[in-house]
């Protein structure tokens, strides 16, 4: 080969990975980034989590993407390792979808209707259509369909490119020799494990395969170990992206390397033991795009019926091989390899956020049980609770702002918007539950008691806070609007509740029922408790004005402030006479 057929070479090569991944990358955009999510949600089964792995990496044009976003899952707890599995064996089956599309830039013929379906033809037409949407189009789902176009107009002429840099090498006697001594199985299948652990795709291996299958000079037996090699080398990316990640991450990313390199030597086993005693006439055949991709993907799927029923083994080896830390707390998992992946991440957030109000709403009745039953443990359980929040607010804060660099979507949008502005009214929740902990711990410690009326209205107000905290967390992690809309109101009550007792035990203090040191600690738990209902109400009106009903959400505001509205009225008419004293 000349220097400018190795330059026209690595061009090609260029231009056909940049179109495979532009494709793929629109294709999700097109999708409405509901693709990834799907396959956490729906791969509840082995048989589930292939045919999932398969589409959606058929979809996305690369097994090491599904791979890599499978180990984020583990990794996060968003996923079981047997459910990676079959999501895996199903990714190792999708990416020969490739091949097949490859096979479109070798269309040629013959005559005016073969014309119309050459390479050069078809190629040009896409990449018209293509650039028209892209340019013209005004909803975005066409300019996405426009950039898929453009994808595989730039992965044709990336291919051809290839195809016509490396014609000459069929009369070259250095690469006839080289073809000869990669027909031992062996050395096959190392260089096409080189290969692709270079190229870092095995979808872009094949496809150099089939350029250089227009020599006409590689044969059944040359072929087949590359392909096997190829099918293990697209495990390294995946390796790399165990870095960091917990065990159930690492054994995840060992998944693939084991099943494919399981899978590869029992396939290679059954068919060399096969052709050593039947003597396969195919063997000698002359390869071309087609035939490689047809092998590629019927090699790739007996390897996935071999290994199917090996699940529990594969699980098995990748436990034994990865052994638990031994910390069974869960942690606060944000997956940095999500954030160039919105819905993921937003899902993600979603599920850890919610993780965030419950413990806030937890911690919050844990302290209100320590003014019954007070104890050590108790205390620091509350204390524990309230630092995990901390740590809650500022893992998820910086992981949403980090967020919003990226291009979202409107609903997409919103839900980052709720997240950050309800973030430090849970926060604070906990941090008042944390005061009221202290609180109950100073009437221990002092062995005082709070006389027979002040516990009644203190148990009162305990009920109205509950009520307020529960709905609040009820209403944001099923985001029930109407439930969010019954906050206010309850706040509303909960104030007045709160002047009344204080003027309640103005009373009792100037009768002497109460002492002056006791009247410092009432009044500081009906300052703790307005607060978390002035954050529940914080929370249900985040909702309500971030929830995109325009104009009925800022004269729903308007009224609520000035207690205009009937519904609101019924409502804290409703709270008024159950939390009566």
């Amino acid at each position: 080969m000349s220097i400018s057929e190795v330059i026209s070479l690595l061009s090609g090569i260029a231009l056909f990975l940049f179109g495979m991944g532009f494709m793929g990358d629109s294709l999700k955009k097109l999708s409405g980034s509901k693709l990834e999510p799907i396959l956490y949600r729906l791969s509840g089964t082995t048989m589930r989590g292939v045919l999932l792995g398969t589409g959606i990496t058929a979809i996305i044009q690369s097994s090491c993407a599904t791979a890599v976003m499978t180990v984020g899952f583990v990794n996060a707890g968003m996923m079981k390792v047997r459910q990676a599995i079959g999501v895996i064996l199903g990714a190792i089956l999708g990416t020969s979808i490739t091949g097949w599309i490859i096979c479109l830039s070798y269309i040629e013929g013959a005559g005016s209707m073969a014309d119309l379906i050459s390479t050069s033809t078809l190629t040009g037409v896409v990449a018209l259509i293509g650039i028209i949407l892209r340019m013209a189009a005004r909803k975005d789902s066409l300019k996405y369909l426009g950039d898929i176009l453009l994808g595989f107009a730039v992965l044709m002429y990336g291919m051809k490119g290839m195809s016509d840099s490396v014609s000459s090498l069929r009369d070259s006697e250095w690469f006839i020799a080289l073809l000869t001594n990669l027909s031992n199985p062996f050395l096959g299948i190392f260089i096409g494990f080189l290969f692709t652990v270079v190229l870092q795709s095995a979808s872009a291996a094949v496809g150099i395969l089939q350029a250089l299958s227009v020599t006409g000079v590689m044969t059944f037996e040359v072929t087949m170990p590359i392909l096997m090699g190829i099918t293990v080398g697209a495990s390294a990316p995946v390796l790399l992206s165990a870095i960091g990640a917990n065990p159930g991450g690492v054994r995840t990313a060992l998944i693939y390397p084991i099943t494919t390199g399981g899978g590869m030597l029992m396939t290679a086993g059954i068919f060399y033991l096969a052709n050593y005693f039947l003597h396969f006439p195919f063997t000698a055949n002359i390869m071309d795009p087609f035939s490689i991709a047809w092998v590629n993907t019927v090699l790739r799927l007996c390897m996935l019926v071999l290994l199917i029923p090996l699940t529990d083994v594969i699980e098995a080896i990748v436990t034994s091989l990865v052994p638990d830390t031994g910390d069974k707390r869960p942690g606060i998992r944000l997956e940095e390899r999500f954030i160039a992946h919105p819905a993921l991440a937003i899902e993600q957030s979603r599920n850890t956020i919610h993780e965030m109000a419950n413990l806030a709403e937890q911690s919050f009745a844990a302290s209100l049980s320590l003014f019954s039953n007070y104890s050590e443990k108790g205390f620091e359980e509350v204390k524990r609770m309230e630092n995990d929040v901390d740590a809650y607010e500022d893992s998820l804060g910086t992981y949403l702002i980090r967020l919003t660099g990226h291009e979202m979507t409107a609903e997409q949008n919103e839900e980052v918007s709720r997240y950050l502005h309800t973030l430090s009214d849970f926060e604070r929740i906990s941090d008042h539950a944390l005061n009221l902990a202290g609180n109950a711990k100073e009437l221990f410690e002092k062995k005082e008691q709070f006389s027979e009326e002040s516990r009644k209205e203190l148990e009162v107000l305990y009920g109205a806070v509950s009520q307020a905290v529960s709905m609040a967390v009820s209403a944001f992690c099923s985001v029930d609007l109407v439930t969010a809309r019954r906050v206010e109101p309850l706040e509303e009550a909960i104030d007045d509740l709160c002047d009344k007792m204080k003027l309640n035990h103005v009373e009792r203090l100037q009768n002497g029922v109460c002492s002056i040191p006791l009247g410092f600690v009432f009044n500081d738990i009906i300052t703790n408790c307005e607060r978390i209902s002035d954050h529940c109400s914080n929370i249900a009106a985040a909702m309500i004005e971030l929830s995109g009903d325009g104009y009925q959400v800022h004269e729903y505001s308007h009224t609520l402030h000035e207690k205009g509205t009937p519904l609101f009225w019924e409502a804290y008419d409703e709270y008024t006479r159950r939390f009566a004293i």
